[in-house]
């Protein structure tokens, strides 16, 4: 079948449906009423000749062959929108979605150029709809695989061959307790790294490679995947964690965390731009190009 701009739109409101998981949460992203989007659905159904979802009191669900089409509908309307930006392009005007995907607590970082970039955008190119997504580091390389992000921001252990990886900072991290731990209120003289590794401690779990720690880990160390959810357990007094110093700056001033002075496990993280190779929609390279500080 030849799809028509009718279809498209159908295929639109069916994306929809299934990213807020009914037709109720649908409406306000649609400013559709809930008939008119049931009655599109419906039309969508015949014109394919499949039954796409289950939808009634019992709530929304898709069918297998809803899936499909649903798989199908993200392939067509994804190249549509970079299509789009193309055309855009040629008439010279500097429009188009930037989908970037950075990791958490990096807010926090005078170094970080995300912020005064997202400004100068804002200011300079404000058709530029930038789109942004707190994500962990190895799911930001998946979706940049994937095409499903134009830019990723973090600290990258795993490396992908296809990806382009250009340095933007270095954070540093030092070694913390939260002011219930039994290091807390001890003399620095008394802190050494021998008693520091009798303690319990909470890592990142995509640590590794090229940040991998060099002692042995104890039973009572526990992993998480975020930094927000690091802070915590280090503030409970129970765990010893390297954090940003930008991110745990405050809680020190408050007096709710200490660093220790244990500067053998400091380090200084780099955190990279992550791209796709090849050619960048002008958007897409104008953003990077603020990044880098390289833009004129």
């Amino acid at each position: 079948m030849k799809l028509s701009g009718s279809d498209l739109h159908l295929l639109r409101v069916f994306d929809s449906v299934v990213r807020n998981n009914g037709l109720s949460a649908a409406q306000v992203e649609l400013s559709l009423s809930q008939p008119t989007i049931s009655n599109h659905l419906t039309a969508l159904e015949q014109r394919l000749g499949v039954k796409l979802c289950e939808r009634g009191r019992r709530g929304f669900a898709l069918t297998e062959k809803g899936r499909v089409v649903h798989e199908i509908a993200l392939e067509v309307l994804s190249g549509l929108d970079v299509q789009s930006r193309r055309l855009s392009e040629m008439r010279g005007a500097l429009t188009g979605r930037v989908r970037v995907g950075v990791v958490d607590c990096v807010a926090s970082d005078l170094g970080c150029p995300l912020p005064a970039t997202i400004g100068r955008i804002a200011a300079d190119a404000p058709m530029i709809e930038i789109v942004l997504s707190i994500m962990r580091p190895a799911d930001i390389s998946t979706a940049l695989a994937r095409n499903e992000l134009d830019i990723g921001i973090g600290g990258f252990d795993s490396r992908l061959g296809v990806l382009t990886y250009e340095l933007l900072y270095e954070e540093e991290h030092g070694l913390y307790c939260g002011s219930d731990s039994p290091l807390f209120a001890l003399p620095d003289e008394r802190v050494d790294r021998e008693l520091c590794y009798a303690q319990p401690w909470v890592h990142r779990g995509y640590w590794g490679g090229r940040r991998q720690l060099s002692f042995q880990r104890i039973d009572a160390d526990r992993i998480v995947f975020d930094i927000e959810a690091q802070l915590l357990m280090v503030l409970s007094g129970a765990y010893l964690g390297l954090l940003p110093s930008h991110h745990a700056a405050s809680l020190v001033s408050e007096g709710r965390l200490r660093r220790l002075p244990v500067v053998e496990d400091d380090y200084m993280a780099q955190i990279e731009m992550v791209t796709r190779g090849g050619r960048m929609p002008r958007a897409v390279a104008l953003m990077r190009k603020l990044l880098l500080g390289t833009a004129q």
